[in-house]
């Protein structure tokens, strides 16, 4: 298989005439056999790591870099953010859920199986970012975070455009009372992002629709948000949820990747 087959999904906010390379991974397009197939990009999964070395270049060379050139953090659901200004060894990999750059040819990879990855770009400024927005992150504040660190190296939020992928939509994401109640602990607006459940008691959590919002406050200039379910489909997605629910263990990483083009 080439590259070029290998599929990608874009978001037109991040399209700018070239400057700015992105795309969002499925599941298709690897080597990687079983629960993994086909392109695992989870180094901390329990695929080979040969096949998910070779499926990282494929994705890095989709978008017309070096097999080498992306870069992927070891994430954690926090608030952090990493500037990043060259490739780090895999088993260096910091622990934080956001990055950002100013360096060409550098992608910065967000690794999901259910929760949302956030890209970002100030195309004239040539500053981009990243950043892993599962519940916890996204409410510990990790996109104000991600935001912050590029308008350190001269990024504008006005410029900016983002980008929020495939991820768990709300259909699919029953959560119990003790999430709703921390979220809206100290905002009860927030109860705008929970939906009665069919089971007592129970919500349904509109994470797209909160990361978005946050987005919003910041604000940045222009947001896309890719109206895919990885839970509900499982020929493009992988997930963490849907394997759970029937009662797997391991299970393969997605990536989402930005860069500056060379």
């Amino acid at each position: 298989m080439t590259t070029s087959s290998v599929p990608v999904i874009t978001a037109d906010s991040l399209a700018d005439g070239g400057r700015i390379a992105h795309g969002f991974f499925t599941r298709e397009g690897g080597v990687s056999e079983g629960l993994y197939s086909a392109l695992n990009c989870g180094l901390g999964s329990g695929d080979r790591p040969d096949a998910v070395s070779t499926n990282r270049a494929r994705a890095a060379r989709r978008l017309g870099l070096g097999g080498g050139a992306l870069v992927t953090a070891c994430q954690v659901h926090s608030g952090t953010v990493a500037v990043v200004d060259r490739p780090w060894p895999d088993s260096q990999r910091p622990q934080v859920d956001g990055m950002v750059t100013t360096t060409r040819g550098l992608a910065l990879g967000i690794l999901t199986a259910d929760c949302a990855p956030v890209l970002l770009a100030d195309a004239d400024a040539g500053v981009i970012g990243a950043a892993h927005a599962g519940w916890r992150g996204a409410l510990g504040g990790v996109i104000e975070a991600t935001v912050r660190r590029m308008v350190d190296l001269g990024a504008k939020p006005a410029r900016m455009a983002a980008a929020v992928g495939p991820c768990i939509r709300q259909s699919s994401y029953e959560v119990g009372p003790e999430l709703r109640a921390t979220f809206c602990a100290d905002d009860e607006t927030r109860s705008e992002f929970f939906a009665p459940s069919q089971r007592p008691n129970h919500f349904l959590f509109d994470l797209p629709g909160y990361v978005s919002a946050r987005l919003r406050a910041v604000p940045v200039g222009s947001i896309a948000t890719i109206p895919l379910d990885t839970c509900a489909d499982a020929t493009r997605f992988f997930s963490y949820r849907r394997t759970t629910r029937q009662g797997g263990g391991d299970y393969g990483r997605l990536v989402s990747a930005i860069a500056l083009a060379p």
